[in-house]
């Protein structure tokens, strides 16, 4: 099955089931109200969505309309927890040796964690809005998983279990911030504004062999200002697959239905299938050359973050959006 969630003017928009083409889509509200809700009753209602999903696909259901994702609010627009990792660890190591820092040995053995905002997870159409250029703005084109409820302590095996949904994530950093932030010792805040989500969300069953249960095996498609920065395999050079980074953050608490949890900006050792975030791009330049060529994010660029199957189709839609520079809103 595929999810969006309509702008209908609430908080949590609508529920709605989209086709696998992303050409048509169909309310489920009266299942669903929201697709927190959906998660929250997810083996009571999964039944009835899936023959409304299969109705839709088949082109028998009535009342489906045609899909716009500039309609689309996130999956989630605010999700109970956002938990990203660090789960590609070359990248991690490239990151911070941009910054001066060296990677302790330990973190190719225990995933490295945050917990970031998630009252307001951002459309995929939604500008990305900063105050100063000088902040260093940079998207990081991330892969996610949505659980169902994750008991305490639950091994990797049986949390693999709880992921019911997949969905892109632009996980924006503000990377000239970060190093103040984080020599504090209290981890990230004003460096990670809100996150942006693909307009789609799907089932693992909608991935098909792609998806092994512990990784999605496709490159992730990132573009700046229409030129190609990479697309590096999702599922290679990954250090922590999913059922391990979900066992790890439900080591000492439950993870609630409607937790986000990103692997983290996807990398690659063969530096052929490019980047997926201009932190790394960087690094690299400094590498060849001895210093960066590549600027961070300015008032007018636009990315492109996607992932196509194997036949070349849009899977969860693209997240496409400009940089605008904003001024603090007045009480």
């Amino acid at each position: 099955m595929k999810f969006a969630t309509l702008d209908d003017g609430s908080r949590d928009g609508a529920l709605i089931l989209v086709s696998k083409d992303l050409k048509t889509a169909i309310a489920a509200g009266d299942i669903a109200a929201t697709l927190q809700r959906a998660l929250d009753e997810w083996k009571q209602v999964a039944p009835a969505l899936e023959a409304r999903s299969d109705a839709l696909n088949a082109g028998a259901a009535e009342d489906s309309f045609a899909f716009d994702t500039g309609r689309c609010l996130a999956p989630l627009p605010r999700a109970y927890q956002w938990v990203d990792a660090s789960a590609y660890v070359n990248h991690m190591e490239l990151v911070r040796k941009a910054r001066g820092a060296e990677m302790p040995p330990s973190f190719w053995q225990d995933p490295l964690m945050y917990q970031g905002g998630s009252d307001h997870m951002l459309a995929a159409h939604d500008p990305i809005a900063i105050r100063s250029e000088a902040w260093g703005a940079d998207l990081e084109a991330e892969i996610a998983v949505i659980t169902d409820d994750v008991p305490i302590g639950c091994p990797a095996d049986p949390a693999g279990q709880h992921i019911r949904l997949l969905m892109l994530i632009n996980d924006i950093s503000l990377r000239n911030l970060i190093p103040g932030e984080l020599v504090k010792g209290f981890g990230f805040y004003q460096s990670k504004p809100a996150s942006a989500c693909s307009p789609v969300a799907v089932t693992p069953d909608e991935l098909g062999s792609a998806w092994d249960g512990r990784r999605l095996h496709l490159p992730v498609l990132t573009f700046v200002n229409g030129r190609k920065l990479g697309a590096p395999e999702a599922g290679c050079d990954m250090t922590f697959d999913y059922p391990t980074l979900l066992a790890h953050a439900a080591r000492t608490r439950r993870l609630g239905a409607g937790t986000i949890l990103g692997g983290g900006t996807v990398s690659n050792l063969d530096r052929s299938r490019g980047s997926a975030c201009l932190a790394e791009v960087r690094m690299l330049e400094t590498l060849a050359h001895g210093e960066p060529i590549t600027d961070f994010l300015k008032a007018g660029d636009r990315i492109r973050i996607e992932m196509l199957d194997a036949e070349g189709r849009s899977i969860f839609g693209a997240i496409e959006q400009v940089v605008e520079c904003v001024q603090p809103a007045e009480s």
